[in-house]
């Protein structure tokens, strides 16, 4: 979502070459420390961004791949959490590194720019009506900017539970469960032998803007 992979392995390439003592691998399914003052640029792997709620559910609030930053200092929510989707290398850095380094900086914003126009999508997929709508554009959100191209269409590296993608569109575990069911039988979407989610039917204006690959 952030670079083409060209741009993408440049500016990661840079940053692994300056900074490699503090990339650090993590396991799927693992939360990443928050640390004041320092943030997190995903080397390679997915990390899920959420919060919990008054009624202490996880809401997932936004999805980090490659090239892309997240940390204490980039959200005003005292419940946020990163988990990893699968096996991730991280990059820790701090604010201090970041201000002292201009095209570190530069690149930075061009990230968060991108981070903000996920959530915008996000936000406004809420007000579509209808959950298969709602849950086709999440999907299809995430194909767009994540998917592997793969014979039968665009195939997402990474697992979320029919909870998280509920928590997402706004609607219950139940009713995602029974709406990837009908999108399956439809043709829609379908799944591999690792149970991974490969989104068959995009809109035709998406087809060509495969704008991250997955490793």
């Amino acid at each position: 979502m952030v670079c083409t992979p060209s741009s993408s392995s440049g500016f990661l390439g840079d940053l692994e070459n300056s900074y490699r003592r503090r990339s650090i691998h993590f396991d799927s399914g693992v939360k990443v420390p928050l640390l004041p003052d320092h943030i997190w640029i995903v080397v390679r792997g997915i990390v899920k961004l959420s919060c919990l709620n008054e009624q202490g559910d996880d809401v997932l609030l936004a999805i980090a791949g490659p090239n892309e930053p997240f940390g204490d200092p980039l959200t005003h929510l005292d419940l946020f959490e990163a988990t990893t989707l699968d096996h991730c290398d991280l990059l820790g850095l701090s604010i201090q590194d970041v201000n002292t380094t201009p095209h570190l900086s530069s690149n930075l914003m061009k990230a968060m720019m991108q981070r903000t126009r996920q959530s915008e999508a996000l936000i406004a997929l809420l007000g579509l009506r209808g959950v298969e709508n709602r849950v086709k554009s999440f999907l299809e959100l995430l194909a767009e900017d994540y998917g592997q191209p793969c014979d039968q269409g665009l195939k997402l590296n990474l697992r979320l539970t029919h909870q998280e993608i509920a928590s997402a569109v706004s609607t219950t575990r139940v009713t995602v469960t029974k709406v990837l069911g009908q999108l399956k039988e439809s043709g829609w979407m379908q799944h591999d032998h690792q149970q991974k989610i490969i989104v068959s039917h995009l809109p035709s204006r998406n087809t060509s803007q495969n704008k991250k690959i997955l490793a």
